[in-house]
């Protein structure tokens, strides 16, 4: 179910393009190289996601025997090649293998389905248990990781800048909740809107993290993609949820520009306008509200983010305030005039995000 009446052509990575850009002006060859295939391949990748779009994806269905409320995960190879899915090697059920890959893939999908279920009586990602494929080993030396609108993709990174995207299991959430955006909310992916899609995949991609470590809102990190980087890379992670631009700060990379209020907005015209890089405005004001509540995140502030994205009043071209204004309103409707309502209203007003 959409708002729009149509489900919006996104192709969405977790690296973002300016990154893949900067690499890809590098003098050294075994930089640029790896990131102007990813760039090329993320074009290809895109447009392929546009066409599918126009003709019409096929319905997929649950698989005969499938129980409700269970998962139905199958994990392919592509084998370093581009040919999606590629050739089955794990099925649901099945034990784990000797690749690493297939395994973190595997219960990185799981862990994202447990999420969405136990916290919101979600069944997959459509709500109606959608089966959840991925491919990994994608491409020579891919630096990214995507969900084309039907499946996730996993590169192997090039070791030089990037490791293997499925080790941090928050980029797999991240990846998937585009699918719950996609389902839910539609947000368009430009501006704020398409910031708001980012963060919305940032958020519920902590929350997975979170869940699976048991960990509460103050033991948590807060960070997209720690482990994602190689040990020569002056960074921990893509993003900072705490910290908005202080992610990374590298002779190769450059710094991370997420700006963590509205007086520090970024406007541009590159990267869809800036929903990779803007998206740390709402991000820091989940955070705000998480920290303020205490506890498991995934249980209040969670459950706010949730409802108003799957609500039906977000509209697809949302700015941060309409978004904003609905955090507010769910929060009053859930918990009343209490500490919830007082702690959203709080986070916004330091972001600076006006709520209506």
């Amino acid at each position: 179910m959409t708002t729009n009446g149509g489900l919006e052509p996104v192709f969405c990575t977790i690296v973002p393009p300016h990154i893949l850009d900067r690499l890809a002006r590098n003098e050294d060859p075994a930089l640029s190289g790896p990131a102007r295939r990813s760039l090329e391949r993320d074009a290809m990748e895109r447009t392929r996601r546009r066409l599918t779009t126009v003709v019409g994806a096929p319905a997929v269905a649950p698989p005969a025997g499938k129980q409700a409320e269970e998962p139905h995960r199958t994990i392919y190879d592509a084998h370093h090649g581009t040919d999606l899915p590629g050739r089955k090697v794990r099925g649901e059920g099945q034990e784990p293998g000797a690749d690493a890959t297939v395994n973190r893939a595997y219960s990185g999908l799981g862990a994202t389905f447990e999420l969405y279920l136990k916290a919101y009586a979600r069944d997959s990602i459509d709500g109606a248990g959608l089966p959840l494929d991925a491919t990994v080993h994608y491409d020579e030396n891919y630096n990214n990781a995507f969900w084309n609108g039907e499946q996730m993709v996993f590169g192997d990174g090039d070791g030089e800048i990037f490791l293997d995207f499925t080790i941090p299991v928050d980029v797999i959430g991240h990846e998937l909740t585009h699918g719950v955006t996609q389902h839910t909310a539609n947000l368009e992916y430009f501006g704020q809107s398409g910031a708001l899609n980012e963060s919305v995949s940032d958020v519920f991609g902590s929350l997975i993290k979170q869940y699976t470590l048991g960990q509460t809102a103050a033991e948590a990190d807060w960070l997209i993609g720690a482990g994602l980087l190689a040990p020569s890379v002056t960074g921990t992670a893509l993003r900072s949820m705490k910290a908005p631009g202080t992610a990374y700060d590298d002779d190769v990379l450059g710094k991370d520009p997420q700006p963590a209020t509205m007086e520090h907005y970024v406007r541009t015209s590159s990267d869809n306008g800036g929903v990779h890089i803007n998206s740390g405005i709402p991000n820091h004001a989940f955070y705000l509200t998480a920290t303020a509540l205490g506890g498991h995140a995934w249980e209040k502030a969670g459950q706010i983010w949730y409802d108003v994205l799957t609500g039906g009043e977000l509209k697809d071209d949302a700015l941060f305030a309409d978004f904003a204004t609905l955090t507010v309103k769910a929060a009053r409707e859930r918990y009343g005039a209490g500490d919830e309502l007082q702690a959203v209203q709080k986070a916004w007003e330091q972001t600076g995000v006006r709520t209506l």
